[in-house]
């Protein structure tokens, strides 16, 4: 199973969870294979300063991803991962091993969309890690 998570930064599981992954500056994509962390990937946003809705997602398939977990993403973004069979979980905060932690864990597993317009500042509910 590949992850991708939505990071500010590209330290790994150490990096920090970016609040909307269309405008994260980098994606960390973790293989997991029976619970275990096997392989950990930082590959940058190629729509980091710039993009129309909808080009993110292709991306991410692109990547041979089975699930999409950030801080919060547009209903259109989660619609297009359900409709390529990727499962999409937003209100990740923290780093990214938080973040794989409670996919895995089952406590991150569901996506809810933000309101057109809504600034992502840390207002979403996270994991308490």
């Amino acid at each position: 199973m590949r992850i991708a998570i939505s990071a500010d930064d590209d330290r790994g599981l150490e990096s920090a969870i970016s609040f909307h992954f269309g405008r994260c500056p980098y994606f960390v994509l973790v293989d997991v294979e029976d619970g275990i962390v096997k392989e950990v990937k930082a590959v940058e946003n190629p729509y980091f300063a710039e993009h129309q809705t909808g080009m993110v997602p292709p991306f991410i398939q692109s990547h041979a991803v089975d699930a999409m977990i950030s801080g919060g993403m547009g209903r259109r973004a989660i619609d297009i991962f359900a409709s390529h069979g990727i499962q999409a979980a937003t209100g990740a905060s923290g780093t990214v091993q938080m973040a794989v932690d409670g996919y895995l864990g089952g406590m991150l597993n569901t996506a809810d969309p933000c309101r057109d317009g809504h600034i992502h500042k840390g207002t979403h509910k996270g994991l308490d890690h």
